[in-house]
């Protein structure tokens, strides 16, 4: 009696024993994340945070964002802004749209807030003094909860104007190296003084751009004198937009060459870099990838991203 009765225990609750076992195999979904980033910045935060919001869909998570860019602006084009609507609220010049930046941080409980330099002043840390302080202080008035970083921009092509034809003024960088060497110094300097942490992109493009296999390499061979359209020059594998058919008001093509701004690669690997300082998880293995880019060269890029957020 005794026995039948263990048996038929046995069988009603062995098929919950495996489903509990095979429960206890697989792994448990990450928590779904909220964060709320507000980016003051110009066409490169823009560029950086592009794909953030797939990455961040694709992980289960949810991003709210509201991007106060200007384009080319520096500290002080985002300080003298907040100042004109102090002065005077009713002054167009002093918002962003229809709010300034104090109404702005004022309206959401943000986690997050991130301040640049625009590119071209990057390599010089004296151009960050003082407003970088007054616009940090500033936000941190209007969203004392919130944690503000500093968002590394990056260094031009190495084939851009700035170095293929460099100024003479002192200071100025001749290379990318060096204009990736003097930014990099100037946003450790600035992020220290404001006991601030880095989103390290800028060296998440050094990385990848001098890598031996996936790094960019101007093609040496193409004719420019006697391009036509829409023949371009090979840029596989570069981080910036490079080089481009343009037409003039007379209706003439002729090449242009932008390598200031990040291009489909250059936006991922951005995204790739804020995701993880901002969500505090690998991005590696992240599904979301723009269809342009090749799935080995994005998880090259997702590598890249890992490997400059863990070295901060």
């Amino acid at each position: 009696m005794f026995r039948s009765i263990f048996v038929l225990a046995f069988l009603t609750f062995a098929p919950l024993l495996q489903i509990g076992f095979a429960q206890a195999d697989q792994k448990t979904p990450s928590k779904t994340k909220t964060v709320r980033l507000v980016t003051v910045g110009n066409s490169f935060s823009q560029n950086a945070t592009r794909y953030l919001n797939d990455l961040v869909k694709a992980k289960g998570h949810i991003l709210i964002h509201r991007p106060l860019a200007i384009g080319g602006a520096s500290f002080e084009v985002h300080w003298d802004k907040a100042q004109l609507h102090e002065k005077d609220a009713t002054d167009p010049k002093g918002l962003y749209g229809k709010k300034s930046l104090r109404q702005e941080l004022m309206s959401e409980a943000w986690d997050y807030v991130t301040i640049q330099q625009a590119s071209f002043k990057s390599h010089n840390v004296a151009t960050y003094r003082p407003t970088a302080k007054q616009l940090h202080d500033y936000i941190k008035k209007a969203a004392p909860k919130a944690e503000i970083l500093v968002h590394q921009t990056w260094a031009y092509r190495v084939d851009d104007p700035r170095f293929t034809k460099p100024s003479k003024t002192p200071g100025e960088p001749a290379t990318q190296k060096e204009m990736y060497d003097g930014l990099t110094k100037a946003y450790q300097t600035i992020a220290g003084e404001l006991g601030a942490r880095l989103i390290p992109v800028g060296d998440a493009m050094c990385l990848a751009d001098t890598n031996a296999k996936w790094g960019y390499q101007p093609d040496k061979k193409f004719d420019f004198k006697n391009a036509m359209p829409p023949t371009l020059p090979n840029q596989t594998h570069s981080l910036h937009v490079g080089w481009r058919w343009g037409t003039a008001k007379d209706g003439k093509k002729s090449l242009t060459m932008d390598g200031h701004h990040a291009n489909v690669a250059g936006e991922y690997l951005g995204a790739c870099v804020f995701f993880e300082v901002l969500f505090a998880e690998t991005v590696v293995g992240n599904t979301f990838v723009p269809q342009q880019l090749d799935r080995d060269y994005a998880r090259f890029l997702q590598e890249t991203a890992h490997r400059a957020v863990a070295k901060k």
